[in-house]
């Protein structure tokens, strides 16, 4: 479904593997350290914590580097991570919500700004955005953990509102204010689970010319690259024909 152009994620990233990878376990370790710091660094007692450890292991990262993000999170000096979100329209008029977890905002800011400025986009305040969007509780399983004739029922039962089947992954939507209610009830019967997010899923997908399409990607590409960014979420439809 091309429906959420949830830009961030391992599985939408295409080639440059290697850099993409160190990319992601950055990021990665960045909320396994700021969640841990936030909460009990026991995962079985911190929902936040156990989920970016799951998303981690589901992009096959070592053991030796959860180990050493929670351990960072014990630190006495170091920095302090604050979750910034910024939104914005980018080519042709698209919306963008930028998520970001970041120890200097001016810095952030400032390269968010520029890389808008840059690819004819405009930065806006908040809210100019997000009302082309709504926040849902996302839980994506990979399909073969559970079948698509099972699935369904046991996300009902767990709370969820809906349950869609992608050609290789399932995905639970649920309130935002019941994500981890309805995860743990899942994980009566699901071991492992591709990720944990509270996304902005489009009200409505735009649809861009084709001809736009490569514009708009590395316009994307180049917001995800930013370290300090953890998420990017655009209301484009990106499969044009």
């Amino acid at each position: 479904m091309a429906g959420h152009s949830h830009w961030a994620g391992i599985k939408h990233k295409k080639g440059k593997a290697d850099k993409q990878r160190s990319k992601i376990f950055s990021k990665l370790s960045k909320e396994i350290t700021v969640a841990a710091k936030l909460g009990d660094k026991d995962p079985a007692m911190n929902p936040r914590l156990r989920s970016a450890i799951q998303a981690a292991r589901s992009a096959n990262m070592p053991k030796d580097n959860i180990e050493r993000a929670i351990d960072k999170s014990s630190a006495t000096t170091g920095s302090n991570f604050e979750n910034l979100r910024y939104e914005g329209f980018g080519p042709d008029k698209i919306a963008v919500i930028v998520e970001t977890l970041t120890d200097n905002k001016n810095r952030t800011a400032s390269n968010i700004r520029t890389i808008f400025q840059k690819n004819g986009g405009s930065l806006g305040t908040q809210g100019s955005a997000s009302h082309n969007f709504k926040q849902l509780g996302v839980i994506k399983i990979d399909k073969k953990e559970i079948s698509e004739e099972n699935i369904l029922e046991l996300a009902i039962d767990a709370g969820a509102d809906e349950c869609i089947s992608h050609s290789d992954f399932h995905e639970i939507h649920c309130p935002v204010s019941e994500i981890y209610n309805v995860k743990k009830n899942l994980e009566k019967t699901i071991a492992n689970f591709i990720s944990t997010e509270i996304e902005w899923i489009p009200l409505n997908n735009v649809d861009i010319q084709s001809e736009k399409k490569n514009e708009v990607t590395e316009f994307l590409d180049s917001l995800e690259d930013d370290d300090d960014v953890q998420n990017v979420f655009s209301n484009v439809n990106l499969e044009v024909n």
